[in-house]
């Protein structure tokens, strides 16, 4: 499976400036496999340490000393000569072993020309934990679960990726049937790497859902093993709660729906660490429709989306036949699952994404996008009936303002709306950003 994330790969390779790699996202969205996958293509050898299991590599940092003493030591035990630029060195699950990330900084000023790359699924949780981190000494990148154009590519539908990605609009309407079906698809199966390909594999829906169980499970599982322990019952509830948070009208996150007479004090530690595990993402409130949003961000007032469309349809239990089959699924639950998709497709895209409110007519604006210097108000729009009264009211009394609008309808231009199929508005806010 390919995935965007590996060009970046190759251009951190052929940096000059180039610092030991930490590669952060939530279990199970395929770090491990990006990296070994690049160094199976890059590298003439690979030298690789699973540091949640590798109690002897564990040593080597704790035990300290020179950073060419720690070379001589791992090339030994992976039986690998740690040769400058034609070996990778792979640390993986680093967050279990403080001493191995403190010793990227000594291979940033040591061993410039070694190529160190680490990962770590619960990385952010460790950072929080007081574990020294290397700033300034290391590059960072991020993976999220499968885009519905990584997706695309992965059944073998790479023309029609690439057409979206070009933004060949003619084409693109032509094909919105096809379009919508495979969106259907992906609500269904979503963006984990493994699930995703065990669908490739063999389109067993059954074995879909069984997959997304099991890393459900897994993470309760982390739950219990990596929060303190007088917060997994709230992280519990707040895990838990997020389909039927989304399922309201307002989807505005309210502790009081977690237990009765809950305040957000109780709540603050569950919702950050579910975040530093990257299961969550919190849109906030902005006050106001302008730039920058960072200044009128309402951090009382957030909505919070889990890291991927299926796993919330695995949550749920939701029908195969109601996904797949007709439009249902893009409007079901009030429309959370679209929300949801729209969220999780912003991810890695840099785009600062809030939402707005307007208490005293009750206008919900969905999302406001910033690109460059302009906010954009977004109208998130599943059903057939796209009308609305909400964005055609805000941008009447804001015309300095040009709306969204994503739904299944084609590409449309308005004087005061863009129309954007909801399949192909992510390749089209990264244009709309490469432009500025």
């Amino acid at each position: 499976m390919e995935r965007d994330l590996y060009k970046t790969l190759i251009n951190w390779k052929k940096s000059e400036k180039r610092k030991p790699l930490v590669l952060n996202g939530a279990r199970q969205v395929g770090k491990t496999w990006l990296l070994t996958e690049f160094a199976r293509r890059e590298y003439a050898k690979v030298a690789m340490f699973s540091l949640d299991r590798n109690a002897r590599a564990r040593k080597v940092f704790e035990d300290g000393g020179q950073t060419s003493d720690l070379l001589l030591s791992l090339s030994a035990l992976s039986g690998v000569d740690i040769t400058p630029g034609d070996t990778l060195l792979i640390l993986d699950e680093i967050q279990d072993c403080p001493a191995a990330l403190t010793s990227l900084k000594y291979f940033c000023e040591d061993a410039p020309d070694i190529h160190i790359a680490v990962a770590g699924s619960l990385l952010g949780i460790s950072l929080h934990n007081q574990t020294s981190f290397p700033v300034g000494k290391v590059d960072m990148m991020r993976l999220y679960p499968m885009t519905f154009c990584e997706f695309l590519r992965a059944l073998g539908k790479d023309l029609m990726a690439d057409v979206l990605e070009r933004g060949d609009w003619n084409v693109v309407n032509s094909l919105g049937d096809s379009y919508i079906d495979l969106l259907r698809q992906y609500y269904y199966v979503g963006g984990m790497p493994v699930v995703v390909q065990a669908y490739v594999d063999h389109h067993q829906l059954q074995e879909v859902r069984q997959l997304q169980k099991k890393i459900l499970v897994a993470y309760e599982l982390d739950f219990s093993k990596h929060a303190p322990a007088n917060e997994v019952p709230r992280i519990r509830m707040v895990w838990q709660s997020i389909p039927s948070q989304l399922a309201k009208d307002n989807k505005k996150f309210i502790y009081g729906a977690l237990k009765k007479g809950s305040r957000a004090a109780a709540f603050e530690v569950a919702i950050e660490w579910l975040k530093d595990a990257g299961l969550l993402y919190k849109v906030s409130r902005t006050k106001e429709v302008r730039s920058p949003l960072k200044f009128y961000e309402d951090f009382d007032a957030f909505k919070l989306f889990i890291l991927d469309v299926g796993l919330m349809g695995a949550m749920v239990e939701a029908d195969a036949g109601a996904v797949l089959v007709g439009n249902n699924i893009f409007t079901e639950y009030k429309g959370a699952f679209t929300e949801l998709f729209v969220c999780v497709q912003m991810q890695g895209t840099d785009i600062p994404l809030y939402y707005h409110t307007v208490e005293a007519s009750r206008i919900e604006i969905d999302f406001v996008a910033q690109i460059a210097t302009k906010v954009y108000p977004i109208e998130v729009k599943a059903e057939e009936n796209v009308q609305s009264k909400s964005m055609k009211t805000f941008i009447s009394k804001h015309p300095e303002l040009r709306g969204i609008r994503l739904s299944l309808k084609p590409r449309i231009s308005q004087d005061w709306l863009e129309c954007i199929p909801l399949y192909a508005f992510r390749e089209e806010f990264i244009r709309m950003k490469q432009s500025k």
